[in-house]
């Protein structure tokens, strides 16, 4: 079975030849080697790239370990360089290699190599790959399967889709175990042996306990508005245990660098300012979240806010949650100040969207309820809510689009609408 991941095959087709070295991040299991060893090979062979031109490497597999030298590995690729044809290099977990940004950075130096990896950690955040490869590194960030992906494979009614997926989660072998049970297992050891090793051995964490509760609480509250203080307190009166905040803010960083969580700053929309004191976090993958928690806690409102966060990142838009501040009399006439939330700020260069999250709107009050913080905006940027319910896209009086979710979902162009 093919699992399509168009979106990202699309970005390693069109940077194909710029000189830079295309580094493929995301969460372990996400599907980054399928997508380069499967999904690109395929690709280039059909477009008519020889086979002894494509060089594959698998720093995981024993096989290859003498290649997790750097010298090793530099001679190896130069060895296999026979003519002046472009040749594609394909490496799988390249932090494994010692050295590896200076060999990285030498194979630029080949006139005729095209270099491709894949890393799973801290190493290969977005944000220092540029400076670790001199300006000439690339990013394809590589998310678990969307909504889309996986009904592409999974296809039938699209409400058992939603189940399996909001159960489940989307990382792509999930696909391949034919019973609960096996599902719920492998989520569960990933978890503990891939995700949370990785952490606890790279950052030498002692009390692994602290950091396996502050997951516990997050998978718990996803969509809650929170800092390192607010969780401090929470370990405090919960849980009986004094967890400083400083080291909250370690273990958040930890769990963003593994890309395991995602963090939303709240904007201030009026005054056009980030306001740092309160942000959320969601889950990459809610099939992980929710086997973190041992299944529970399936609440479909949070899930699918999580879902529509993601998604809006698998997209592109740089996500932020949303503050409106308004003013208006209470009872005795005083007039006082209250903050209204909007879901989501997306944007994407120029555009910029508003996007509400709601499970259901079955009658105007509630209508009312759900826009009362974009129709308090005040700018002409366009104003969305998602709901659950299967309906015919509606524009109110007020502008405000209404869409149901697998319109959203599954249409790239649902923002548009």
């Amino acid at each position: 079975m093919e699992i399509k991941r168009d979106r990202y095959l699309q970005q390693l087709i069109e940077s194909r030849r710029n000189g830079f070295v295309k580094v493929v991040t995301g969460i372990r299991r996400c599907g980054k080697s399928y997508l380069l060893n499967v999904l690109f090979y395929n690709y280039l062979i059909e477009s008519g790239v020889a086979e002894d031109h494509i060089i594959r490497v698998d720093l995981e597999d024993r096989m290859n370990k003498d290649l997790r030298d750097p010298d090793l590995m530099l001679h190896y690729v130069h060895d296999r360089i026979k003519d002046k044809d472009l040749y594609y290099i394909i490496i799988d977990e390249v932090q494994m290699m010692g050295e590896f940004v200076d060999v990285l950075n030498s194979f630029r130096h080949i006139e005729n190599l095209d270099t491709y990896v894949t890393g799973s950690n801290s190493h290969f955040l977005s944000s220092d790959i540029p400076t670790e490869f001199r300006g000439r590194g690339e990013t394809i960030h590589v998310n678990p399967l969307s909504f889309s992906e996986f009904y592409s494979t999974k296809g039938g009614d699209k409400q058992d889709a939603w189940r399996e997926y909001y159960t489940y989660g989307g990382l792509p072998l999930i696909q391949s175990f034919d019973t609960e049970q096996k599902k719920i297992s492998y989520l569960k050891n990933l978890f503990e042996t891939v995700y949370l090793a990785d952490i606890v051995e790279k950052h030498k964490i002692k009390n692994d306990d602290e950091l396996r509760e502050l997951v516990l609480i997050m998978a718990s509250s996803i969509g809650t508005p929170c800092n390192p203080t607010k969780l401090s307190n929470t370990f405090k009166s919960v849980k009986r245990v004094n967890v400083g905040s400083q080291t909250i803010s370690n273990y958040l960083n930890y769990l963003s660098e593994s890309y395991l969580l995602k963090r939303a700053i709240r904007y201030d929309i009026k005054g056009k300012k980030y306001i740092n004191t309160l942000s959320k976090y969601y889950f990459s993958d809610i099939g992980l979240r929710n086997a973190i928690l041992d299944m529970r806690q399936q609440e479909e409102t949070h899930i699918m806010e999580n879902v529509i966060y993601n998604e809006l990142i698998n997209r592109g838009y740089s996500v932020d949650v949303g503050m409106v501040e308004i003013r208006k009399p209470d009872k005795d006439g005083k007039w006082t100040r209250t903050q209204l939330e909007v879901d989501f700020i997306a944007n994407l260069g120029s555009k910029k969207y508003y996007v509400q999250s709601a499970l259901s709107i079955p009658d105007r009050e509630k209508e009312i309820q759900e826009s009362r913080s974009l129709t308090s905006i005040g700018d002409s940027f366009k104003k969305i809510i998602v709901v659950k319910d299967h309906i015919m896209p509606r524009r109110n009086e007020e502008g405000i689009l209404t869409i149901g979710l697998f319109d959203f979902l599954l249409n790239a162009d649902s923002l548009d609408f």
